[in-house]
């Protein structure tokens, strides 16, 4: 159907949210909590120059890719709770794959933990292809699933993004360039929380950032099973729930 044919009515529907992940990396060894955040290039059309979290669309293959350790009950449990009719397990682990993969490509970061030499490639997407090239699986057992946010209608994308939380010491190595083969986050920073709150930031991620500091200070160790917030838009207007 051309352009011209389509209905004047379908050209003004909302844009569905496609599924995303974010990680939000903390460093637990000094007196104080830091995170880590980088900022996004100029060159992108969705929030150039903003500073955010590793993070980005998930693909379902990611939900093949085997992993050293699952998602502990409780985070996988309250994942599949937001999908839906019909959640699936395949569905909540390329979530939090997906976290995982873009935390490699933006941030030159892997969280893993060693599998034995000689792995096969588990995909043969570039971003698995250097995990199995240092004998490393992705590590879901690492991540808290700590808030989803949904981009309200009417912006140019639209994502259903949920935010993992995990310690700086999942990370079973890094690229020697100090950031990820894919150059879409610059001067990534490791900061204290007050520091990453006076950045440019978009105000998702600010909320989500001193949600985040709310729940390391109720929580230190980040047991399984955090509170998750929500937020998204309901009768014109942003709203908060915890699940």
């Amino acid at each position: 159907m051309s352009e011209a044919q389509v209905k004047p009515d379908a050209k003004k529907l909302p844009l569905r949210p496609r599924d995303a992940a974010s990680l939000i990396l903390v460093d637990r060894e000094g007196k104080d909590f830091r995170v880590l955040m980088g900022r996004r290039h100029m060159g992108h059309v969705f929030m150039p120059g903003k500073f955010v979290f590793p993070g980005g669309r998930a693909d379902p293959a990611d939900g093949d890719i085997p992993a050293a350790a699952e998602l502990v009950g409780p985070d996988e449990q309250k994942l599949m709770a937001g999908m839906g009719a019909r959640p699936t397990r395949r569905r909540a682990r390329a979530l939090a794959l997906c976290a995982i993969r873009e935390t490699y490509e933006e941030a030159g970061l892997f969280l893993g933990s060693p599998v034995g030499n000689g792995t096969k490639p588990a995909s043969s997407h570039p971003d698995w292809e250097a995990f199995s090239a240092r004998s490393l699986a992705p590590d879901l057992s690492a991540l808290r699933y700590a808030a989803r946010a949904i981009t309200p209608p009417g912006n140019i994308r639209r994502f259903d993004t949920r935010f993992f939380i995990a310690f700086r010491d999942a990370i079973a190595d890094h690229l020697p360039e100090g950031t990820g083969p894919s150059g879409e986050l610059e001067e990534l920073c490791w900061l204290s929380f007050a520091d990453a709150c006076s950045l440019d930031l978009p105000s998702i991620t600010l909320t989500i950032l001193r949600e985040t500091e709310a729940q390391l200070r109720d929580s230190p160790a980040l047991s399984p099973g955090l509170p998750v917030v929500q937020y998204k838009m309901r009768y014109g207007r942003f709203v908060r729930e915890v699940i």
